[in-house]
């Protein structure tokens, strides 16, 4: 593993307390080339997470507020007519970036965040019937918050397909949450703005070595059998797609070389299956009812698999 992630992952551990998993997570969805779904009660710090990781990442960075008048055009950009030259030109929207934050995505209605779908997809926009590629290097990371129904609009299953993780933000610990609370009340909350740790070409470097990390047949089956199963249980309504299995697997890679290792083991696909599946499954109406949640019932399910040696 390359110091300068060592670097980043200290120093994004610094800014970010009590998230040292999710960080973790986070870096990994996008060292896989993976889009990712953050979900948290207001003042958790979701924002200040993708912010932080997006200087250290260096690159460029916009963030689009969503809201319930939020058009696509706003997003994707548009034509105009230039009076002056009697032409059309194109004026580019802020998805043409390296890390894309979409704040409180489910407060704009489904045609905006459709606009979001060939970009994530394809990397790629199309505007008046033209299309322009997007970033190499290009990562949509969207919050959204679980508690406020009204006036927002749930992600359709094929928005939310499209997001390799989906990470639920908690509240940290009594200590961290103290400690928070000191340093802001005694003003020793360090404000400075944290310079970039890597660039696009090492960026680009890291991805291809994660490439290289081995990803046995025993651990692909093994993936294999908890997607199968999440399609075969009584207690899921529908289950995981192939691109769940996919997921996985590149999400497993990450996670094993930021763990310092050249090869995936079953407790790797362990760590990522939960934030991989989460938002890809639906639970049947009778285990809803008996007040089970998506994750008990995934790790329910990845505990009556048997693990490959």
């Amino acid at each position: 593993m390359k110091p300068e992630i060592t670097s980043l992952m200290e120093i994004f551990e610094e800014r970010i307390v009590g998230q040292r998993t999710n960080l973790k997570l986070l870096l990994s969805s996008i060292l896989a080339g993976g889009h990712v779904l953050i979900e948290g009660v207001p003042g958790t710090g979701k924002t200040q997470m993708v912010k932080t990781l997006s200087r250290l990442l260096g690159g460029s960075f916009n963030r689009i507020q969503f809201t319930p008048d939020l058009l696509p055009s706003d997003i994707t950009g548009s034509t105009i007519y230039n009076m002056k030259d009697s032409t059309f030109q194109t004026i580019k929207g802020p998805i043409f970036t390296n890390v894309l934050l979409a704040d409180e995505i489910n407060r704009t209605p489904a045609k905006t965040q459709a606009a979001l779908l060939e970009a994530m997809e394809e990397k790629q926009v199309t505007i008046q019937g033209s299309t322009y590629p997007l970033e190499e290097v290009f990562f949509v990371v969207a919050t959204q918050n679980p508690i406020e129904f009204e006036g927002t609009y749930p992600l359709p299953e094929a928005q939310q397909d499209r997001f390799l993780f989906k990470l639920d933000i908690d509240f940290p610990s009594f200590e961290e949450e103290k400690s928070v609370l000191k340093q802001v009340i005694e003003n020793h909350v360090d404000r400075s703005e944290v310079g970039a740790i890597l660039d696009i070409e090492t960026f680009l470097s890291i991805r291809k070595e994660i490439e290289d990390v081995t990803l046995s047949d025993a651990v692909l089956d093994y993936i294999m059998q908890i997607v199968r199963k999440t399609r075969e249980t009584e207690t899921i309504r529908f289950g995981a797609s192939t691109r769940a299995a996919i997921s996985i697997g590149k999400a497993g890679r990450s996670w094993a070389y930021l763990s310092g290792r050249d090869y995936v083991t079953p407790d790797d696909i362990k760590m990522v299956a939960r934030p991989a599946l989460r938002h890809r499954i639906q639970l049947s109406p009778h285990v809803e009812l008996e007040g089970l949640t998506i994750d008990q019932v995934i790790q329910e399910l990845i505990g009556s698999i048997t693990v490959p040696r």
